[in-house]
Formats: C-alpha cells, sequence, structure tokens
C-alpha cells in the first residue's frame, strides 16, 4: 500500500532536503534512473547519482559565483496528474539564495518533476527548472 496517494508529499520531501544541503536525502526519494534539467551548465544530469552530481556542480557553480543559502519555496501545484504507478507535478516555485553578501529572491520560476511508484512509494524520476525573475528580497 502506498504511503500517500499524493506524489507532492515526495517533491517536499526532496525540497526540504534541498533546503537543508543534503544531497543524500534528496537521492534516497528519487528512482534509479533519474534525470534533471536544469538551467545550470552542462544542463542535463542522469543516471544512478544525477542528484549527487548535479548538487556537486550546485555548489561549485555557487563557489564560482559566490552564491549560497539556497532556498525554494513550493507554491500550490498547477497541475498533478497521477496514472497508475505514474505522476506528472508541475508547481511554481521561489528560490531565494545570497549573491555577494545581498539576498536575491527568484520568483516566477517552474518545478515540473515526473515520479513513479517503486515499491509503493513515489520516487521522483525526473525533474526540469525553468527559472523565474531575480530581484533583491
Amino acid at each position: 500500500m502506498p504511503e500517500s496517494s499524493d506524489p507532492m508529499v515526495t517533491i517536499r520531501r526532496y525540497v526540504d532536503a534541498f533546503n537543508n544541503g543534503d544531497a543524500e536525502a534528496m537521492a534516497a526519494v528519487c528512482a534509479d534512473p533519474m534525470q534533471i534539467l536544469d538551467g545550470m551548465s552542462p544542463h542535463v544530469w542522469q543516471g544512478p547519482t544525477a542528484t549527487q552530481d548535479w548538487w556537486r556542480d550546485v555548489l561549485a557553480e555557487g563557489e564560482h559565483l559566490g552564491a549560497s543559502g539556497y532556498h525554494l519555496t513550493l507554491g500550490e501545484p498547477r497541475h498533478v496528474e497521477v496514472n497508475g504507478d505514474h505522476g506528472y507535478v508541475v508547481v511554481p516555485t521561489m528560490m531565494t539564495f545570497d549573491l555577494k553578501g545581498q539576498k536575491v529572491t527568484q520568483t516566477g520560476a517552474i518545478f515540473t518533476v515526473a515520479l513513479r511508484r517503486v515499491a509503493g512509494e513515489w520516487r521522483l524520476t525526473a525533474w526540469a527548472w525553468a527559472k523565474g525573475v531575480n530581484g533583491p528580497a
């Protein structure tokens, strides 16, 4: 029996792990294989270590640009579709972070996630990030 019929429960776990900087906890709610599509180069990460590889690149990019303290806030989902053991969710998202000592808020971002049930639990199989607009916090 699935722990929850709502895939947002798993997406919130992923985002909570992201907000805590915990790549292993992010990976724990992902299926294998996993795929990530992001605006940061190299833009695509896939395979069993996609989440950890992406997080490593996030930290390296942040160090290069002077960015840190990333925090996501999910809005109300715009679209949630569950078809058997497959799910698709589109969520407006706000990200805040520090950039060279200044607080920045990115509004209007979109987090799109594909999921599947594995052993009765939702797992992320892919996500894509559509960047919003940066402004002062």
